[in-house]
C-alpha cells in the first residue's frame, strides 16, 4: 500500500514517514497541497495524511477535490480539536481525524483499518439489487462503477461511506433507520457514533442523487426517527 504524507511541518512529515517506512508502506511526502496534487497526478496512492492548516491550499480543499474523482483513503490532521472541523472535515469527504499532538502509533493503527477497509471495497461485490443500474428521477445510479449519472450526463463518484451508506438503504428499502442501525450496519464507522455522522453522508447523497434537502423524494427524513429510502423512488432495479 502507497501513502502519501502531506505537511508543512518538516519534524511532522519526517515521523509520519518514518513509521509507515517502517511498517513497509510505499512513502511519498509532500510539503503543500499543491506538490501533493503533483504525485497524485502522476502516482497510485491508497492513502492520504493530510494537514488542514498549510500555506496555500488547504487540507480541506484538497479534500474536497480529490473526492470529485476518487475513494483515496484520506486522514486528516488537525491541530484545532474542535468538532466543527471534524464536521466540517466529514463534510469534504475525509474518512477519519486526528489531532496534534498525535501519537504516530494510533495514526499507524487507524490507517492499517482504512487500507484494510478499502481493500474489502475494492475487493466486495456490490450490494446486489438485481440489476447494476438504479434509476431515480433525475439520476442513474451504477453501482459496479459507483457513480451517479444525472439527467444531464455529469457523473459523481460515490465515496466509500457514501456508497456504503447507500448499500444499507437499498438493503432496508421502504424501513425506517434509525441512526444508530444505519451506523451498525455500514462496515466504515471511522468516526465517533454519537456525532452527525449520518446526517453529513446523507447530505451528500440527497445532493448527488439530485433529492431536494427541502423536499426530499429519496431520502426521507423521518422526525425523532431516522432515514427511509423510499421505495417509490426506486424506479428500476
Amino acid at each position: 500500500m502507497t501513502v502519501l504524507v502531506v505537511d508543512d511541518e518538516l519534524i511532522t512529515r519526517e515521523c509520519l514517514c518514518t513509521y509507515f517506512a517502517e511498517e513497509r508502506f510505499r512513502v511519498l511526502a509532500a510539503a503543500t497541497a499543491e506538490e501533493a496534487e503533483q504525485i497524485l497526478a502522476r502516482e497510485t496512492v491508497d492513502l492520504v495524511l493530510l494537514d488542514i492548516r498549510m500555506p496555500g491550499k488547504d487540507g480541506l480543499t484538497l479534500t474536497r477535490e480529490l473526492r470529485v474523482h476518487s475513494e483515496v483513503g484520506i486522514i486528516l490532521i488537525s491541530a484545532r480539536q474542535d468538532a466543527v472541523d471534524q464536521l466540517i472535515g466529514l463534510e469534504c469527504g475525509a474518512d477519519d481525524y486526528v489531532t496534534k499532538p498525535f501519537s504516530p502509533r494510533e495514526i499507524l493503527a487507524r490507517a492499517k483499518n482504512l487500507c484494510r477497509r478499502v481493500r474489502l471495497i475494492r475487493a466486495q461485490a456490490p450490494v446486489s439489487s438485481g440489476q447494476d443500474l438504479l434509476r431515480f428521477d433525475e439520476c442513474t445510479v451504477d453501482l459496479s462503477l459507483r457513480q451517479v449519472t444525472d439527467c444531464d450526463n455529469r457523473v459523481s463518484q460515490l465515496t466509500g461511506g457514501e456508497f456504503q451508506l447507500l448499500s444499507v438503504l437499498l438493503g432496508n428499502l421502504g424501513k425506517t433507520m434509525s441512526r444508530d442501525q444505519l451506523l451498525d450496519q455500514m462496515r466504515n464507522r471511522e468516526w465517533a457514533p454519537n456525532d452527525r455522522t449520518i446526517d453529513v453522508l446523507i447530505g451528500r447523497l440527497r445532493r448527488k442523487l439530485r433529492d431536494d434537502p427541502a423536499n426530499p423524494r429519496i431520502i426521507l427524513t423521518i422526525h425523532g426517527v431516522g432515514y427511509l429510502l423510499a421505495a417509490k423512488a426506486l424506479q428500476a432495479r
